[in-house]
């Protein structure tokens, strides 16, 4: 038998007597359904020679046992303890039960102990804190109870502490906070109790995790001198007073999150010294006073989120400068003033709402002289504030002169409207009866099986010369009835502004305006959007019609999704939200289905894939949108998209050479969509300053993988554990840095449609993908 990667040759010595015993004990306690331990049989000759799936030995004694993702159920025997020569016991990712045995703590040479994702009960034995070379200490996503022994604080090597996920109570001990080695210290989602130590010395320590518990009182003071911490998350706990200022002090400070407590007072100005900040969450608290200017000052932030608090005055128009931004929320605050002009192009008025003295931030919400009312229309330009400020005084003449001229200018208005009334009025019986034409027109074709072509259905213009041109679709509307649509800013990007149009009659529609310094002259950009506007597939945001404005406007009309975007959907949905695993698999096949058919149906390259052009409809279908738009842009338009979405996280590395994005381009933005199904983290999130890619692909190397997966798929790992790892396989596979490794769309289509158990996909367990740590 083919013996496990990273084994090390035979040494020829036949494995102890006493460890094989210990082996056939273990071998006992557990179930084995699908047959992984056939291999451990009766002869003590095949353990050591990598016959015995798993096992690793040296000098004929067991160093390792690695099970991940086996099925295994049962318990783990006591005669564990027998093993004196174990290093590391992986059993991660299976439905092992019962406590775990005493006598693991009693090992002398145990390095690494992985039990995350089982269903293990009963309390943590004390005897693992005197495991005197333990490094390593995974029991997440379990069922334990009971405190945290005190006696883990005094392994003088351990680096790693994780016992999120489980029913952990009592207090934290401080030992843990003296540590003189723990680096990672997760206890997350448990209820612990009682304030936070307040005495820290942990020189090592680089993330504290404790979100999700019952934590009580003030942040210690003492945090601010953790030198080394890259993470703070204390969200979803009772904390109370104020944030410490002496959290300044942790330079190398990359996510600060202190969301839904009960902490007050003003936010630090000190803050906007953490130069290295990516992540910072305010939210759900007390905070009040005003949002401190400094914090426009951290050029790294992605995220900022200060939503649901007591804060008041203006939004800093330093937060203009945070360019890196891809998540803001200050909403339900007691903000006022004008929303800073680059933050209201950039985020819609979700990331506003709330604040009643607020404008600027949507059509809906002008601020005075600034922004056109809600009705005005699409096209509507935005009225431009007078540059100058007169405080003079007035005269009776120029009083009489004023007066005069805004009689005049009402008469005029007057007489507009009712030309503007009688021409539309006239308009509107010319287009019905061309509307009446066009149905005819499509009819006689429909009858004799001949598809309507672009600009058969219905064709027509405004009063003012422009031209709108029909696909089929069950939008019916003139050039008037869309130009007089109340519109809405749904969001911007770099070729264009996003409106939410409701037309007269109540029906909806999505409308572009494309930026019209990027597209390409009128005759090459009506012949590209022609074969784009007869693209169907159900996968895909049908384009229903264009508009081309006298003025060089171009509109272009697409379904309205209810939905969002998928990128919405994932991320800004809240904690009542939850998006279950079928549902994530559903949305991966249907991008995956569209893709499919751009590259192989319609030879289009899609070039700007991301999760924020995955749009869903009632039914969470997924529809890719923005596809082909890259046809009507100029190189220089289409160049700074590919350097957006590199700034989002979605970019294969060779483009950063290439400029130009082909098919295997597509597929790594279509494998970082996938990750982002799979962890619940946006591409553009700090992540120990690494990409996504990078991250997830770190983790699984240290055999971490639980801490890969969004917490809300880990509470079905037991049933999707194997659908789980083969799509990260597959998503690993599709960000592969090589694009002659990727695989095709439709690769990627069959085996996303694999994984999904319509058939019985039981034999396939993932063991090829368990990457053994190099180290002992």
């Amino acid at each position: 038998m083919k013996p496990v990667l990273g084994e090390e040759h035979w040494d020829g010595v036949i494995v102890t007597q006493s460890n094989f015993l210990a082996l056939q004990a273990f071998k006992q306690e557990l179930v084995d359904p699908k047959g992984f331990l056939r291999s451990w049989n009766d002869s003590s000759y095949g353990v050591c020679n990598g016959s015995w799936v798993g096992i690793k030995c040296a000098q004929g004694q067991v160093i390792v046992i690695q099970l991940p993702w086996k099925g295994l159920r049962g318990h783990i025997t006591n005669r564990i303890g027998q093993l004196q020569g174990l290093r590391k016991l992986s059993l991660h990712d299976n439905q092992i039960g019962g406590s775990i045995p005493i006598a693991l703590g009693l090992l002398p040479n145990l390095r690494g102990v992985q039990l995350f994702n089982n269903m293990f009960i009963g309390s943590i034995p004390s005897s693992l804190g005197f495991c005197p070379l333990l490094q390593s200490l995974d029991l997440s996503n379990n069922l334990l109870t009971g405190t945290i022994p005190h006696s883990l604080g005094n392994s003088t090597k351990l680096y790693l502490l994780n016992l999120s996920f489980n029913s952990l109570s009592g207090s934290l001990p401080s030992s843990l906070t003296h540590s003189a080695s723990i680096t990672f210290l997760s206890l997350q989602h448990n209820n612990l109790s009682g304030s936070i130590p307040n005495s820290w010395s942990g020189n090592q320590l680089r993330e504290i995790s404790l979100s999700h518990n019952q934590f009580s009182g003030a942040i210690p003071n003492e945090i601010g001198r953790l030198s080394r911490l890259k993470t703070i998350d204390f969200s979803n706990n009772a904390l109370n007073g104020s944030l410490p200022e002496t959290l300044s002090n942790l330079s190398s400070l990359t996510l600060l999150n202190v969301e839904n407590n009960h902490l007050g007072n003003q936010i630090p100005e000190a803050l906007g010294r953490l130069h290295n900040l990516s992540v910072l969450i305010l939210s759900r608290n007390q905070f009040s006073s005003h949002v401190p200017q400094s914090i426009g000052n951290i050029s790294t932030l992605i995220q900022l989120d200060l939503s649901q608090n007591n804060l008041s005055g203006e939004i800093p128009v330093s937060f203009d400068n945070l360019s890196s931004m891809n998540l803001f929320n200050v909403s339900y605050n007691n903000l006022s003033g004008p929303v800073p002009t680059l933050l209201a192009k950039k985020f819609n008025s979700s990331s506003f709402v709330g604040n009643i003295q607020l404008c600027g931030y949507s059509p809906s919400t002008p601020c005075p002289l600034e922004t056109p009312s809600e009705g005005q229309g699409i096209l509507a330009p935005p009225a431009e504030k007078s540059k100058h400020h007169h405080h003079k005084k007035l005269g009776t003449k120029d009083i009489i002169l004023i007066a005069a001229g805004v009689l005049l200018a009402v008469l005029i208005i007057l007489c507009c409207i009712l030309i503007f009334c009688l021409s539309r009025r006239r308009s509107t019986s010319n287009a019905e009866s061309g509307q009446a034409t066009g149905r005819a027109a499509a009819a006689a074709r429909t009858q004799k099986g001949v598809p309507p072509a672009a600009g058969e259905v219905e064709a027509g213009g405004d009063d003012n010369g422009g031209k709108l041109v029909h696909f089929d679709g069950p939008l019916a509307f003139t050039a008037n009835d869309l130009l007089c649509a109340t519109a809405e800013i749904m969001g911007k990007s770099t070729y264009g502004t996003v409106y939410k149009a409701t037309l007269e009659d109540g029906s909806q529609a999505a409308v572009k305006r494309l930026r019209e310094k990027i597209t390409k002259g009128q005759k090459e950009f009506e012949s590209e959007v022609s074969v784009i506007g007869r693209i169907r597939h159900p996968n895909l945001l049908a384009l229903r019609a264009y508009y081309l404005g006298p003025k060089g406007e171009k509109l272009l009309v697409f379904d309205y999704m209810p939905k969002g975007s998928l990128a919405s959907f994932l991320h800004t949905g809240g904690s009542e939200t939850s998006i279950d695993w079928p549902t994530r698999m559903k949305i991966a096949q249907d991008i995956a289905r569209g893709l499919f058919y751009l590259h192989s149906n319609e030879n289009i390259v899609h070039g700007n894939l991301t999760s924020s052009n995955v749009l869903l409809d009632d039914s969470t279908n997924a529809k890719i949108a923005d596809f082909g738009l890259s046809r009507l842009m100029t190189t220089a338009a289409n160049s700074n998209v590919i350097a957006t979405a590199g700034a989002l996280g979605y970019r294969a590395p060779e483009l950063s050479k290439l400029k130009k994005a082909n098919t295997k381009t597509d597929v790594y933005s279509l494998g970082v969509i996938l990750l982002e199904l799979l962890t619940g983290k946006p591409p553009g999130e700090a992540l120990n300053g690494v990409d996504l890619p990078q991250w997830v692909a770190s983790i699984v190397k240290e055999e971490w993988t639980n801490e890969v997966f969004d917490a809300e798929l880990m509470r079905d790992a037991s049933t999707n554990g194997d659908e789980l790892l083969n799509m990260l396989k597959l998503a690993l596979h599709c960000v592969d840095p090589s694009p002659s490794t990727r695989p095709e769309a439709h690769q990627v289509l069959q085996q996303l449609e694999e994984i999904r158990p319509e058939i019985d996909v039981s034999a396939s367990s993932g063991d090829d993908f368990a990457i053994p740590s190099t180290s002992e």
